[in-house]
Formats: structure tokens, sequence, C-alpha cells
């Protein structure tokens, strides 16, 4: 809208003309100038005319915005489709589109089009990009237009479509195999064989190869064909998995995409969309014990990741909740832990299970002395198995020392 009031959509230039040529046809009056007089008012009305023509675009265009994909993964673009629909335009059309940076940044920002004139059907289509750089649920829009009048003497703004969702899904990278198991599943020796009967395992074996891990030997098998044989893959936690991801705001550390918290979220959604395709139940709970997994299948793998997707940090400054499900391994992504949180996380699982420790300090150096070492220690004689990640450290190498039963942490780039 124009600066002149909040019900004019004159210009500058347009109230300028106004005044002017309501002031020329004041003075052809007072000097009885007819043809001035004229003058006067033909530049008097030809704001108001402008008026009309720019109030007509304003009512007779009408615009859809079609987000396409709706959903991604960060990083993944997307293309946003403005659909104009209406009658001839007899001036200019402006219009702005807002997108947050965190929808993907843009050399011009909000995206903004002017458009002269409609195809002979009545419609246009306008198109611009997207990548998003950080998870989250993003809104896109208002989309706003301007509607002028050939000579710029008179403007209205309209909000022509409103605000839409772009949901942007936690990046899922591939990973391979599982780790042992530690007592609820039926994974390794020494693993409690609960599940007995429908649990029970069905191996796939072939003959022993030089270079075969001696743990894969399959004893009975050997004995029956009279040499070593060995198992083809892992044998599946048929008690299934519970992940607890650690969202404490003051557990973890960096910003935006590059943030501890962002690598947890990443590492908790690609272990639950590995096992998911394995077979194998996932059941996924925030430290608060808020469960975010309706089921494995495949609308239920959608809703997790759009669940993931508008997680938030929490409040919370401890790690008590209700127990972790019984007859299950659990696996626990775990920002930074004082004292007092490693007997609280036992309190809830007290038969031990799997940890991803990030080590907060090397993803903002500045926040102080790294305690990633201590509290290692403190969880693994608490007898949990404990994978340090790092900034440098990538979900698929921190899932790798969980499979190879967490060994030291890796410190390869990114």
């Amino acid at each position: 809208m124009g600066p002149g009031g909040r019900f004019s959509g004159l210009t500058t230039r347009g109230r300028c003309l106004l005044a002017g040529g309501g002031a020329t046809s004041v003075c052809a009056v007072i000097l009885d100038e007819r043809d001035l007089l004229r003058v006067g008012v033909f530049v008097a009305l030809l704001p108001l005319l402008a008026l009309l023509l720019a109030s007509r675009t304003r009512r007779t265009v009408r615009v859809e915005r079609v987000l396409e994909p709706p959903r991604v993964p960060v990083g993944s673009p997307v293309d946003v489709e403005l659909q104009l629909e209406g009658g001839p335009l007899l001036g200019a059309l402006r219009l702005s589109d807002a997108a947050p940076d965190a929808a993907g940044a843009q050399a011009d920002a909000p995206p903004r089009f002017t458009v002269h004139r409609l195809s002979s059907r009545g419609t246009a289509t306008l198109t611009y990009p997207l990548q998003p750089v950080l998870r989250g649920v993003h809104r896109v829009g208002p989309l706003t237009g301007t509607a002028t009048d050939p000579l710029g003497l008179a403007e209205f703004d309209q909000e022509l479509a409103g605000p839409q969702r772009l949901v942007v899904l936690p990046r899922v990278v591939a990973l391979r195999g599982v780790p042992p198991a530690l007592g609820a599943g039926e994974g390794t020796a020494g693993a409690a064989l609960n599940h007995q009967g429908q649990g029970a395992t069905d191996v796939l074996i072939r003959a022993y190869r030089q270079g075969d891990e001696l743990r894969r030997v399959h004893w009975r098998s050997s004995a029956r064909h009279g040499e070593l044989m060995v198992r083809l893959e892992e044998r599946p936690w048929r008690g299934g998995m519970t992940l607890l991801l650690d969202r404490r705001d003051a557990a973890h550390r960096g910003r935006g995409a590059d943030s501890s918290l962002e690598f947890a979220v990443s590492l908790a959604a690609s272990v639950c969309m590995h096992l998911f395709a394995r077979g194998e139940p996932v059941t996924l709970v925030t430290e608060d014990g808020v469960e975010l997994t309706p089921q494995g299948s495949a609308s239920g793998r959608e809703q997790l990741l759009d669940a993931l997707a508008g997680l938030r940090p929490s409040a919370r400054s401890d790690l008590t909740g209700p127990e972790l499900t019984a007859g299950t391994e659990v696996l626990a992504v775990l920002g930074a832990i004082g004292p007092g949180q490693v007997e609280a996380l036992c309190s809830r699982h007290p038969a031990g299970g799997h940890v991803v420790l990030c080590d907060t300090a090397t993803w903002d150096p500045a926040g102080g002395r790294s305690i990633a070492a201590e509290s290692a220690s403190a969880l693994r004689r608490a007898g949990w198995r404990v994978a340090v990640a790092t900034a440098n450290t990538t979900p698929a190498q921190v899932w790798d020392q969980l499979v190879a039963g967490a060994a030291p942490a890796f410190t390869g780039q990114r």
C-alpha cells in the first residue's frame, strides 16, 4: 500500500499529480481559463483512473503455490511453482514470496518477480528453487502481490497465497550390520535366549574361507559337514531395539546443521531406517520417555521421519525418566552427561546396552574442556558399550564402532 494512508492506493507520484491537477483547476477557475481548467481536471482524474485499474488487477488475479516435493531430506532440492490465473493485466504485478533462510539461501531474498501480462488463456507459471540446509518444518510464504497501473500512479498490496509447510527430514545414511547383543536379544553367545520358538534364528551358512572371522564359525554345522562352516549374516534381535535420543539443549553444542544435536538426530533416523529395512522392531523414545515410533510399516517410517523433522530441543537437565522397554537391546544416543546422569540412565535399564556419546566439545571448542573420556569410562564401568562421536565422525563410522564392539573413536573427516 502506498504511503498516503491506510485507504489510499496512490503512490507519491500519483498524489503529487492529484494535488497538481487540483491546484491547476482552482487557478483556472480564478483566472477564468477554460483550457487550463480542462488540463487541470484531466491531470486530477488521471490518478483516480489509475486507482481503478490497479484495483481491478488486484481483484482478478489468483495464485496457487505448489511445492515439489513437499517432504525432502536436508540438502535436497525443492521446486516452488507459482501458478497465476486471472484476467488481462492492465498494469504490472510485482510478487514477493517469503522463504526462510533455513529453507534455502537465496541470492534474491525473498524471491521476487514482476509480471506484465498473462498468456492468452489467462495463466502464467513462475518457478524458483530452494535447497533446505536445516532439518525442520519450515513455512514458505505468504506470497504478496503489488498491483500497479502502467504509469505507476497507484498500487495495491494483497496476500495472494498463504504460507505452506515444507517438511525437511533429517539426513539418513546407509548403515551395515548390527552390534552384538548384550543380553536381551540373541545375537551373541551369552545373550539371554528369551525368544525360542518364534524367535529362533534361521542361519545361512557356507564353507569357511581364509580371512573369515572365527566368531562367525557355526560349530554345529561344522560338526555335521566335517569342515568349518561360517554364518553369512548377523542374527537378528528378536526382542528388538529401544533407541533413546537425548535432545536436551544443555547437553549439545554447535549451531544449526553443524551441531551435535543434528548429528544425534541424523544417527537416530539412520539407525531406525536401517533396522526397519532388516525387519527388526525398533522403538524410538526421547530422553523424557516420549515415544516417536508408531510402527515399522512404510507409513510408520514416514511418520517417524516427520516426527524427527519437527523435533525441538528440550529444556530438561537430566536423564531421569520411565524405564526403557524390557526385553530389548538399548542404544542411547547422548550429548554431554554430567555427575549422576550415568546412574539415572542405569536406573532406566539396569542390564546395560550400547551408547553413542557425543564429545560436544569438538562441536564447540570454546565451550570448555571435554569430559567425554571420563563419561565414557563411567558408562563402561556400569556395563555399557560406548562409542564416542566427534564433530569429524560420520554416523556410519559410529555405527561401525558399535558393530565392531565399540572400538576407539574414529577421527576421519566427513
